[in-house]
């Protein structure tokens, strides 16, 4: 997710530009009755709401870090990960539950639909949760949704194909196929899974297309299924399905009683619509507690005006914040708006692109927030090594 350098210039930006097509043929989404025959191999607690004894009251606003299923799984990591936490104003985790790759980091039942995607990265996800509570932190499943290499071996019907092969990124990453609705179902079964195990929110992560599918699509053999059927533009009927699969996705984890969030571009705020991956800002953020745009400076080619973003945080962030908002501010019920932000150096710039990110850079960005009036946020750093002594709860916004 965090670690894809994406260089947007205007011009690009107005290639994007398609207006929405209101008058689009309604696509029924899939029976309740469809949902339950595919959570069938799942163990009883799973189909039906079971309470658990974990206790996490939400914070006063959620400040936290990303923690990779390794670290998770890593007994002595994860407690210093835990002690970093609880001597700062940070008080939440966003833990990995379905990987980039689309493994899980631990082994459900056997009987489970999701067994084969297992792994043994965290033991024990009761174990873990319990650490939590013990320390107070609130803890959110990340589940990556449409980037699931492990799936789309096992079911190319599922994904893109180049031919007779399952059709893979520069980066050899296989996507699946958000026009399946077999897919969604996979997904809500995993978040239904983390629920049931103790997580207070769920995260979905690559809600989306693959990056320029606009130009790849055409020479890709896959299903459009319902969406085929619309009289609509291709890049309306990849907005629509992603778009579809957020709302249905929240509709089906309602009984599970977990906030649901989910990650999307930053530049997506800034755009009408992004057709290209599929992602439609303010029709997302109609359906989820939480949206958090990525918005790391380095993430950002120049925009809003400020040719090198990197060397810029507060500036960056603080003209991002104030698109967003107005974006929110057109919603009958806005979502909590908790962008991601960064705390890793983009030495992959290169030399005079970038600099060093350490309290400063990190500060900068946590006030430019504060500035705008949003006090959640979350870190990313994917080799989870966190910047020390920084204030993260200013008492004031700091003038740059």
């Amino acid at each position: 997710m965090k670690y894809i350098t994406f260089y947007l210039s205007f011009a690009l930006c107005a290639l994007l530009l398609i207006p929405n097509t209101t008058g689009a043929e309604k696509t029924d989404l899939l029976s309740d009755q469809q949902t339950e025959k595919l959570l069938k191999g799942f163990p009883e607690e799973v189909s039906e709401r079971k309470k658990t004894s974990l206790t996490f009251p939400y914070p006063d606003a959620v400040r936290g870090i990303y923690v990779s299923g390794s670290a998770a799984g890593n007994s002595n990591r994860f407690n210093q990960l835990i002690q970093f936490v609880n001597q700062t104003d940070l008080n939440a985790m966003v833990i990995d539950f379905k990987e980039d790759s689309g493994k899980l980091v631990y082994k459900p039942t056997k009987a489970s639909s999701l067994a084969n995607a297992g792994s043994n990265k965290v033991k024990s996800i009761p174990a873990m949760l319990k650490k939590l509570e013990k320390a107070g932190i609130y803890p959110i499943a990340r589940i990556v949704v449409f980037k699931d290499s492990h799936l789309a071996q096992q079911k190319p019907e599922w994904t893109f194909r180049n031919g007779e092969k399952v059709w893979k990124n520069e980066r050899n990453e296989a996507f699946i196929n958000p026009f399946v609705k077999d897919v969604w179902d996979y997904n809500v079964a995993a978040a239904i899974e983390a629920a049931q195990l103790g997580f207070q929110e769920v995260q979905f992560d690559y809600v989306r297309f693959p990056e320029g599918f606009e130009k790849k699509g055409a020479n890709l053999s896959y299903s459009k299924g319902d969406y085929g059927k619309l009289n609509i533009s291709e890049g309306q009927r990849r907005v629509k399905a992603v778009s579809d699969f957020v709302k249905y996705a929240k509709e089906k984890l309602k009984p599970y009683h977990v906030k649901v969030s989910v990650d999307i571009f930053g530049y997506a705020a800034t755009l009408e619509e992004a057709p290209g991956i599929g992602q439609n800002f303010t029709e997302i953020s109609k359906n989820v507690d939480v949206i958090s745009s990525m918005i790391y400076p380095s993430h950002w080619g120049p925009y809003f005006g400020i040719k090198k973003p990197d060397l810029e945080p507060y500036r960056l962030v603080d003209a991002y914040m104030k698109v967003e908002k107005q974006k929110l501010t057109s919603l009958r019920n806005p979502p909590i708006s908790r962008p991601w932000i960064q705390d890793f150096t983009a030495v992959y710039l290169g030399k005079g692109n970038y600099q060093p990110y350490g309290k400063k850079q990190v500060e900068a960005q946590i006030d430019a927030l504060y500035a705008n009036g949003v006090k959640e946020f979350l870190l990313w750093n994917a080799g989870c090594k966190y910047t020390s002594n920084v204030n993260y709860k200013p008492a004031e916004s700091k003038k740059r």
